[in-house]
């Protein structure tokens, strides 16, 4: 079962981007090799949705976050055994040899680099195997949860025709019988074996480079479950991608499986959302998360409308377009999927009757679904008000203190509804109604 996301809300999370500096990939994207920027890749983009495979993954990276390993790779190294194990391979012993002493000859008589680069990539795939067997050498064997892995490639390691290479001297001029042979062997003979080595390097190279942001950062990692408890709990949970980020405790569950949150304008609201979600998909991830500790049961995909803007192509309005985007989360929620759907200031794109009217009336209709998870914000708080007699609805606040004429934001979530109205006293404190009254 694939984890249902759309590109609104990875983008609303801002959890993809390469090349932007300030989503949650890059934040991760501490990968050396391109086989560890693939696997990074392919785990963002593939969320877990086993609780056992995910307890799994967060249990190997906080095995590395722990043994603090550093990566034992020479990365141009990896990449010339990449390059000499994509080199066509050929079945036969005799024909590799005739093809390995054609290109010496070429290389005598010509600029050929064929041969150059084929004992390079044999040099290369040499010391990578044999930094790739002492870095085996150094990590215990059992009683951890890497070990079946550890075990396996240190099985390959241990074929007598791949030990024979530690004991050759890269730096002699090797006999192109000794080249060939080796041709033959490792991109024949054991090409499987050696595509598993690899992918094993890229592995550890994925793993060091997320264990160590978990280090750097002091995150910690979720626990998964399956069961109907419809649960998710976080202690300090904060964003992952903003230093000195204020952290607050989450809980939902069953019985009280919508936050509705209000609070007003720079409070702290579409953070807070911001925060949650990307919690909950780095957990599904088996990613460390930036909490304490979390505890979540697995969803089966994640819905957000933060920043739903118009559509001039399709001719949406930003209300309309707000309206088509709860139509979606609906439609996913009455289809029986356990999600967790989130709405950030709902319907701000119509006059304030509608807005509470649709406010009201869409928080009401999703908390009838119990097997998903919602937060929904609003700065309406008469709505809150009108929805105090649903028993699982959790009530919170972002709060804001005044201190004189001027708001403080805490960031500090807190149970109850806000009655913070402070609109028009930012309006006063920028001088906006004097500068107007200058040309009056």
């Amino acid at each position: 079962m694939a984890f249902s996301i759309d590109k609104q809300t990875l983008d609303e999370l801002n959890l993809l981007g390469k090349f932007r500096k300030d989503s949650v990939y890059h934040l991760f994207n501490r990968v050396r090799t391109r086989g560890g920027e693939q696997l990074l890749d392919n785990m963002f983009r593939h969320p877990l949705t086993n609780a056992a495979e995910i307890n799994q993954r967060s249990a190997v990276f906080r095995f590395f976050q722990e043994s603090q390993l550093e990566f034992p790779f020479d990365v141009q190294q990896v990449s010339l055994m990449r390059e000499y194990l994509d080199a066509q391979g050929i079945n036969n012993a005799a024909l590799v040899f005739a093809g390995t002493l054609a290109k010496k000859w070429l290389a005598a008589i010509t600029r050929d680099e064929r041969y150059k680069k084929n004992v390079q990539g044999l040099q290369a795939t040499i010391i990578t195997l044999n930094r790739c067997h002492a870095f085996l050498a150094a990590i215990p064997r059992t009683n951890h949860p890497y070990e079946k892995r550890i075990s396996e490639i240190s099985g390959l390691l241990e074929d007598k025709r791949i030990g024979r290479l530690s004991n050759i001297d890269i730096y002699k001029d090797l006999p192109v019988k000794t080249i060939a042979y080796y041709n033959h062997l490792l991109k024949a003979i054991l090409r499987r074996e050696m595509e598993d080595i690899l992918s094993f390097i890229s592995e550890l190279d994925a793993c060091i480079a997320v264990s160590d942001v978990a280090r750097s950062r002091h995150f910690s990692y979720a626990t998964a479950t399956d069961d109907t408890r419809n649960i998710l709990s976080a202690e300090d949970l904060r964003h992952p991608c903003i230093e000195g980020a204020v952290g607050n405790y989450i809980a939902l569950g069953k019985n009280s499986n919508v936050m509705f949150l209000t609070g007003a304008n720079m409070a702290g609201k579409s953070t807070l959302m911001k925060s949650i979600g990307t919690g909950l998909y780095l957990a599904h991830m088996g990613f460390p998360v930036a909490a304490v500790n979390m505890l979540f049961s697995v969803r089966e995909g994640m819905y957000s409308s933060i920043n739903v803007s118009d559509n001039i192509g399709l001719g949406y309005s930003h209300f309309y377009a707000e309206v088509v985007r709860v139509k979606q989360a609906a439609q996913a929620a009455a289809a029986g999927k356990k999600l967790l759907l989130m709405f950030d200031e709902l319907f701000k794109g119509t006059n304030v009757k509608d807005a509470y009217d649709g406010t009201l009336a869409v928080t009401e209709g999703f908390a009838d679904y119990h097997d998903c998870l919602f937060v929904i914000s609003t700065h309406i708080v008469e709505v809150g008000v009108a929805l105090q007699g649903h028993p699982n609805i959790r009530f919170v606040y972002m709060p804001t203190v005044m201190e004189g004429p001027y708001p403080r934001y805490t960031y500090r979530l807190q149970e109850g509804i806000t009655e913070d109205r402070q609109g028009m006293m930012i309006i006063r404190n920028e001088g906006i109604l004097e500068l107007l009254n200058k040309h009056s």
